[in-house]
């Protein structure tokens, strides 16, 4: 696979997997239909090229466009991609909806990145400040062939890496695994618990906390129980006091039944809005 083809180019998502393809040793052709994104892909030294000409040929279509726009965009254009073709979405959510076209023939590969992780051994500074990944942080990747002969994964997995490097482990998962981890894992639980977790630092503050000392406490803290949760050293455990206190909040902040974000009609919902236009 040496040919590929990135809708929306010029886009917040679109510039970083530009970035990272430059040199890379693909066939980039660029399409981007805004002015604001074509003017930042010059700046970058890149010129974008119409649809058609992008699809000529191309081995690979990468879909950098928000999760709602993919069913409407890729509808339309559908009937300009060539049979064969693999199709990268860079999120699960319009595979899990079902709003994708019904081609038997393209191959659909999924990719998204874990992100650098939050307990990790990074040595380079700049390092430290590339939260999103991309950039100068390793980060880990999970890859999905949603649709297509089992001998495009590992072309699509290369490419993954590449989009998205530095990248440390690539870990393989279906559809359906893919949709637990975002938007259940990710958004409908750690985006709410942290949003949480930020009003109830605020409150602290409001309460008399001096504001720095919250936030130092809070983000120290968190970085000592992440570890003792998820065993990231051993012999590490809460004390008896905290596992008290865990014990009585559980019930004060949680429904008992939370867990059944995890059910297949509420992952549904969920995607449901996300890739509503």
């Amino acid at each position: 696979m040496k040919n590929v083809a990135l809708l929306g180019a010029g886009g917040k998502m679109g510039l970083r997997l530009t970035a990272n393809l430059q040199g890379s040793g693909y066939d980039v052709r660029h399409v981007e239909i805004s002015e604001r994104g074509v003017a930042a892909l010059k700046e970058r030294g890149v010129t974008a090229v119409p649809l058609e000409q992008a699809l000529d040929g191309a081995d690979a279509l990468i879909l950098a466009l928000p999760d709602n726009r993919i069913g409407p965009i890729f509808g339309a254009i559908e009937s300009k991609i060539a049979p064969g073709t693999m199709v990268v979405m860079l999120d699960v959510a319009a595979q899990y909806a079902g709003v994708l076209p019904n081609r038997p023939d393209l191959t659909y590969f999924i990719t998204h990145p874990c992100h650098p992780p939050v307990l990790s051994y990074e040595t380079d500074p700049k390092a430290h400040t590339d939260f999103f990944g991309g950039e100068f942080a390793k980060q880990h990747i999970v890859c999905c062939l949603a649709q297509g002969p089992e001998e495009h994964y590992a072309p699509g997995e290369a490419l993954a890496r590449v989009i998205y490097k530095p990248v440390m482990n690539s870990h393989r998962c279906n559809v359906e695994q893919m949709a637990i981890l975002e938007p259940v894992l990710s958004e409908t639980i750690l985006g709410t618990c942290l949003t949480m977790l930020k009003e109830a630092t605020d409150e602290a503050v409001r309460r008399g906390v001096p504001p720095a000392a919250a936030r130092d406490f809070i983000l120290g803290h968190m970085r000592v129980e992440l570890a003792i949760c998820f065993q990231e050293k051993e012999g590490a455990v809460f004390s008896d006091g905290a596992l008290k206190a865990i014990a009585r909040a559980m019930p004060v902040l949680f429904n008992p039944d939370w867990k059944k974000v995890f059910e297949p009609e509420a992952i549904a919902e969920s995607v449901r809005h996300i890739t509503q236009t």
